[in-house]
This record gives C-alpha cells, sequence and structure tokens, in this order.
C-alpha cells in the first residue's frame, strides 16, 4: 500500500463501505423473496397446481426465479469480493495484486475497489457450461430445415400483402360486405 496516500486509502475504503452497505441492504430488503426462491414453484407463486395454467406462465415464473437466482449469486459473489478487500486494508495488503506481487494503480481500484489483480493477471471469467437438462433430450431439427425460409428470406413485400392472402377470404360478414345492396333491407321488420 506504499503507492496509495492516506486520502486515497480512505477514499477507496468508503467507496467499499458504501458498496457493503448497499449489497446487504439489497440482500434485507428482498430476505423474504430469497427464502421463496427455496420453495418449489408452486409454493412460491401460491398456486395450488400448475396444470391449470398456461406452459408459458410457468415459463414466465421459472425464467423469473432463474434470474433472480443469477443475480442474487452474483451479488452474494460481489460482498465476498468487498470484504476480502476490506479485509486486506486491515491486513496492509489491499492495493497489492495477489498474482504477481504488482502494485495495483489508483485508477483501477476506482473503478474496481474491490480487485485484487491488476489488468495483466485478472483470471479470465468464462461463462459457465451448464445447460439444460432438457437439451440432453431434445433432438435435432430434420436435415434441411429452414434452408427454404433462408433462401426466400426478404422476398414478399409488405406492399402486397392483402393481395396474396384475399384470394383465401375474409372474415366480413355479409352484413359488413362492402358489396351489399342496401334496397334489399325490409324497414318493417
Amino acid at each position: 500500500m506504499k503507492h496509495l496516500n492516506d486520502s486515497q486509502l480512505a477514499e477507496l475504503k468508503h467507496m467499499l463501505l458504501e458498496q457493503k452497505k448497499d449489497l446487504e441492504k439489497h440482500f434485507k430488503q428482498n430476505d423474504q423473496e430469497n427464502t421463496q426462491l427455496g420453495e418449489a414453484l408452486t409454493d412460491s407463486t401460491g398456486e395450488l397446481s400448475s396444470y391449470d395454467n398456461h406452459p408459458a406462465d410457468i415459463g414466465t415464473e421459472t425464467f423469473e426465479r432463474s434470474r433472480d437466482l443469477a443475480i442474487n449469486e452474483s451479488l452474494e459473489n460481489e460482498l465476498e469480493q468487498v470484504n476480502a478487500a476490506l479485509q486486506r486494508m486491515q491486513d496492509g495488503t489491499y492495493g497489492i495484486c495477489v498474482e504477481s506481487g504488482e502494485e495495483i494503480p489508483f485508477e483501477r481500484l476506482q473503478a474496481i475497489p474491490y480487485t485484487a489483480y491488476t489488468v495483466k493477471h485478472t483470471p479470465n471469467r468464462e461463462l459457465s457450461n451448464d445447460r439444460p437438462i432438457e437439451e440432453q433430450v431434445m433432438t435435432s431439427p430434420p436435415k434441411g430445415a429452414g434452408e427454404v425460409r433462408q433462401r426466400n428470406a426478404g422476398r414478399f413485400d409488405d406492399a402486397g400483402a392483402w393481395d396474396a392472402v384475399e384470394k383465401y377470404g375474409t372474415s366480413n360478414s355479409p352484413a359488413t360486405a362492402a358489396k351489399r345492396d342496401v334496397t334489399d333491407y325490409d324497414e318493417n321488420m
């Protein structure tokens, strides 16, 4: 921490403490929702059964839950890193790359105050290779599927859409047809 003066350290510590406070506030406010994320889907939605719901409704619930779980996991990881950075401040190793032992520039610490690495030694953050289990049982589309559609992409002109579909009929009833004879209407009915 020799490369960081007292005012820089105070600024970075303030940033870390604010970030920690915000993250803890998130978890405190969402404590009830986080508890529900671990429950069964029917328990958290309040539905007795999912059989009477449209599959898209359940799909939406499942998507929302998986998104919330991913966000919480990411924020928990960030909170751990913030706590580790505060611990490094107490130990006197803050601002030193844990990989190379080089000093981390103040500008980088301002951008990411919890970082423990220089740009050069930052570990690769790869996306998870975890795939939905459904993909193991899905069948591939037949060979050539979609080729005709791709070959004809962009050939349909919206200007001629009505002409293309009118020959199949319309939903006009005799009462709303454009060519109806108004004189056939009997006023005595």
